[in-house]
């Protein structure tokens, strides 16, 4: 059954590299010296994989066939008895960090230390903008019993959107290394149904909550980056990771 949910995931992925990926590839080689050229637009067909991620998680609550078939999941991961861990709290992060380790490295991304920054904060602001007043509204019972706020998956958007971020960063400049943070992403994903957390709609729609999320950031980005630099002669910057409360993740300061 694992090797099925890990089938379907590893689908929506392929979806997302075959159907909005390459036209995004595209846009950015035809002017990849204009600050302002396509990265920065928000085109319909980049809308397209994550509202119908969101929608296709969303619908369970109106086709009783959906939450049978996540119930159905949840019954066949119990039955193989598989090996509940914590690293999902974890690999959401990796894709993210993965950009900054390998700026380290020397393998540049599209953007600078503190772009980049501000793209990647604004994505998860964005993200926690979306899926924290949704679990409240809609109180889905998670499969454990714990809470009533299953839906969306926090850990699913939040990965969704780390991975997106490193494809977003690296996609014209190294396809393969582009494309490496969406197995963690599906890892985090498959394993918050393994150990109970969600159901499989609930990391559907959380996936697409992730990758919009990242979208969105790139829209807003010159916006903000024009409003952030204003006093730019006065301004001091400091980028800096953090751990607290068994969570990763790096923190923007700016003093003017």
């Amino acid at each position: 059954m694992i090797l099925r949910v890990l089938f379907f995931v590893y689908t929506i992925s392929s979806y997302n590299l075959s159907f909005g990926l390459d036209s995004l590839r595209n846009e950015v080689l035809r002017d990849s010296n204009n600050v302002t050229s396509d990265i920065y637009r928000l085109s319909p067909k980049k809308l397209i994989l994550p509202s119908g991620l969101i929608a296709a998680g969303a619908i369970s609550f109106a086709i009783p066939a959906m939450k049978k078939w996540d119930l159905g999941i949840r019954q066949e991961v119990a039955e193989h008895n598989l090996t509940r861990t914590a690293l999902d709290d974890y690999t959401q992060y990796v894709p993210g960090a993965m950009v900054y380790g390998l700026n380290l490295f020397g393998v540049k991304g599209r953007h600078s230390l503190g772009d980049r920054t501000i793209i990647y904060a604004s994505s998860q602001l964005i993200a926690a903008a979306i899926v924290t007043p949704a679990k409240s509204w809609i109180g889905e019972e998670r499969p454990d019993g714990s809470n009533r706020k299953s839906f969306p998956s926090g850990h699913a958007a939040t990965a969704f959107s780390n991975a997106h971020f490193l494809y977003r960063e690296y996609r014209d400049s190294n396809t393969l290394l582009s494309l490496a943070g969406y197995p963690f992403a599906i890892f985090t994903g498959v394993y918050r149904v393994v150990n109970n957390k969600h159901w499989m709609t609930d990391i559907v729609a959380g996936a697409g909550v992730g990758i919009l999320s990242t979208e969105l950031a790139y829209w807003i980005y010159p916006k903000v980056s024009t409003l952030l630099n204003k006093k730019n002669g006065n301004t001091q910057r400091m980028v800096m990771p953090y751990y607290q409360s068994q969570k990763i993740g790096v923190s923007y300061y700016m003093v003017f």
